[in-house]
């Protein structure tokens, strides 16, 4: 947390396609969330209770059927709504395909920003020994509502032209462990059918034999999540499921699209051409059933 640029309040940005998660059963209230700017620059979000899907669309005629939940990280305490949510969402729509770009729920935090950065601190020092069996996810919302949009996007397929059977979900940080246990935990009707795990713990656990393919990038010198090697990818593998690994050399912990002067940023191009590899950007590709 003392890495990262000052953060200066900002009012929430116009946001005029969000959909309410749970439609009229939405819960909490936007006049909870707490807008800051990471160095004056990129958005971010603290206290949200009021979860939302918003829509980023491939221009016209350009979409191939294929989609994307977004689920930006921040600690379960905060969402880098910028640099790990709108402009990943806009680079996916950018190749074709749609994007929904996720704001989960996250737990409570000092509304003054002087008194969030230690307490944010202290919250997640206490939690990175274990981060897959901490506080911070096990009593989170977020894997839910990660569950929530996945549904959501699959019932609402035609609308948006989508492949209901081409539906993944990529998270970074927070968001790759929330896209975890929706990938893993989630019943079938809620489970992605492939997933993007951007710099999230490696730690292994149960792999069912029904989980969806993995792409999971992270860098060796992440200075969060100190390599422990691919257990995870491991677990994958012994689950028979397909799995690839990205270990970059640099980009530390949160490169999101890329760290400048690094390999981190060919993260998106990787991504993209490990979908086309296993034909969740093939229009007559039923991908869940050839996958398993």
């Amino acid at each position: 947390m003392a890495q990262m640029p000052a953060m200066v309040p900002a009012a929430a940005p116009a946001d005029a396609h969000a959909i309410p998660l749970y439609g009229r059963d939405n819960p909490g209230a936007l006049s909870s969330e707490v807008w800051s700017k990471a160095g004056g620059v990129d958005y971010t979000v603290r206290n949200v209770t009021f979860p939302t899907l918003t829509p980023v669309l491939p221009a016209k005629g350009k979409g191939n059927g294929a989609a994307v939940v977004v689920a930006p990280g921040g600690a379960f305490m905060l969402l880098a709504m910028d640099h790990e949510g709108w402009k990943v969402a806009r680079a996916l729509a950018a190749k074709g395909i749609t994007a929904f770009m996720l704001k989960y729920r996250l737990t409570p935090t000092p509304k003054d920003e002087k008194e969030a950065a230690p307490f944010m601190g202290a919250m997640l020092g206490r939690e990175l020994a274990h981060p897959m069996n901490g506080e911070l996810l096990g009593k989170s919302d977020a894997p839910k509502d990660g569950a929530a949009a996945i549904a959501y996007v699959r019932q609402h397929a035609a609308q948006y032209g989508i492949d209901p059977r081409r539906i993944g979900m990529i998270g970074f940080s927070a968001g790759a462990m929330t896209a975890r246990r929706v990938a893993i935990d989630a019943p079938a009707a809620a489970r992605p059918d492939f997933l993007g795990y951007i710099y999230g713990p490696q730690d292994a656990e149960t792999v069912p034999a029904d989980a969806p393919p993995m792409f999971n990038a992270i860098a060796l010198d992440d200075g969060l999540f100190p390599s422990k090697g691919f257990p995870i990818a491991s677990a994958w593998m012994e689950a028979k499921r397909p799995v690839e690994i990205h270990a970059y050399q640099k980009g530390n912990h949160g490169f999101g699209l890329g760290m400048p002067g690094t390999t981190t940023t060919l993260v998106l191009d990787q991504f993209t051409a490990w979908l086309d590899m296993n034909g969740f950007l093939k229009p007559s590709h039923s991908a869940r059933k050839d996958s398993q």
